[in-house]
């Protein structure tokens, strides 16, 4: 949402909102959507206090055009995102009456709404889901979302069709990967690295911010923790630590469409339900080396997890992660892999179950198995 929100249109209430990235926009008509994000509370100390809130009901709509006013969309779907985008709420009489039912408090402060950046009515939902008076919420980040919940589909129930698959799968599979990692009770005692998993916020617009990856809180966090864990004074030992440590940059894959099978290149096609695939680039859009390839292959290979391998065409533009990133600012060796996956960037996404299982699979052995491999790996 904007900071000033409040649009009204030919009898309708609608909401002001930025869009977020390279998403396929087109894909937000006509779904049900609602807000979530983090709201600034004001308490009766006179303080400010975070709170959360999802409200999990489908209270925004983008509408498309009828077909009959628009002849021309048959032959191509045009929008533009500053004024096609901008989300329905209410209509302005249904939400007068409903100012009118409202207690007085709320009713007095919703009908002297011209100083308000929000729509009164938007702001007394947000407040009810957080349980405070609209009067005690200072600020908020809100984003929209499709309250369509993830399902398991296809005739064999093999697919995952959900929102924000990217990157919520590979954060999911590598958190649950540590976790399960924990259970070799032996293989932690005996682990001479650390093991960590970072996610991060804002890649898909560059990662430099606060929370970004190109920032400088995984350094900063990399130093205190080793600093923490530190025999001795040596005055390079975060340096030492950084070249003994290994990093998996694990963000979705392009899966080979069968529609659009001519958009990848021949050898390199990812297919759902055949496992994590690893990305590479010579121009460094990944950071995938020979070295990182055989270590995370050799593991793979010895507890029966498939790989596949990604490169894009040469007459085609290559995304990149934050594997690159965060490779030429630490020093750090790096692979970048992750699942593969179709509609990426749309409202709707979809990946193959049984990626999810082999990616968490391939994060918990790579936690404990890495160390000892590592040892028998030489390069000058």
């Amino acid at each position: 949402l904007k900071p000033v929100s409040k649009k009204t249109s030919y009898g309708f209430l609608q909401v002001g909102v930025q869009v977020y990235g390279g998403g396929l926009w087109h894909t937000w008509f006509d779904r049900d959507l609602s807000v979530a994000g983090r709201v600034m509370i004001r308490d009766r100390s006179g303080g400010y206090a975070q709170r959360l809130v999802s409200i999990d009901e489908p209270i925004m709509r983008i509408p498309s055009l009828a077909i009959h006013l628009d002849r021309g969309v048959a032959d191509g779907f045009k929008y533009n995102k500053e004024v096609h985008l901008t989300p329905i709420l209410a209509t302005v009489s249904k939400a007068m009456n409903g100012d009118a039912s409202a207690d007085s408090k709320d009713s007095k402060e919703n009908k002297d709404s011209d100083g308000t950046p929000h729509h009164p009515v938007l702001l007394k939902r947000i407040a009810k889901e957080l349980n405070v008076n609209v009067a005690d919420i200072s600020d908020f980040e809100l984003c929209l979302y499709d309250t369509q919940k993830a399902v398991i589909g296809g005739i064999c129930e093999e697919f995952i069709y959900s929102a924000r698959l990217d990157n919520l799968n590979s954060s999911y599979c590598a958190m649950e990967g540590l976790i399960n990692s924990l259970g070799d009770k032996k293989s932690f005692e005996e682990d001479t690295n650390i093991r960590m998993v970072a996610l991060f916020d804002n890649e898909e617009v560059g990662s430099t911010s606060a929370y970004g990856a190109n920032s400088s809180l995984i350094e900063s966090a990399l130093r205190r923790i080793q600093a923490s864990s530190a025999d001795g004074d040596s005055p390079t030992a975060f340096e030492e630590s950084i070249a003994n440590s290994f990093m998996i940059s694990s963000d979705v894959t392009h899966a080979i469409h069968p529609n659009y099978s001519e958009k990848h290149e021949a050898n390199h096609r990812p297919e759902l339900q055949k496992g994590p695939s690893i990305k590479v680039n010579a121009n460094q859009r990944y950071a995938t080396t020979s070295v990182t390839s055989t270590i995370l292959k050799d593991i793979a290979k010895r507890n029966g997890i498939p790989l596949q391998e990604f490169v894009v065409r040469n007459d085609s533009p290559c995304g990149s992660t934050i594997g690159p990133m965060l490779s030429a600012q630490l020093g750090l060796r790096t692979i970048d892999i992750g699942n593969p996956l179709l509609s990426m960037h749309s409202i709707r996404e979809v990946c193959g179950a049984d990626d999810v299982g082999l990616s968490v699979k391939l994060f918990e052995h790579f936690f404990t198995e890495f160390a000892a491999l590592d040892a028998k790996i030489s390069v000058d």
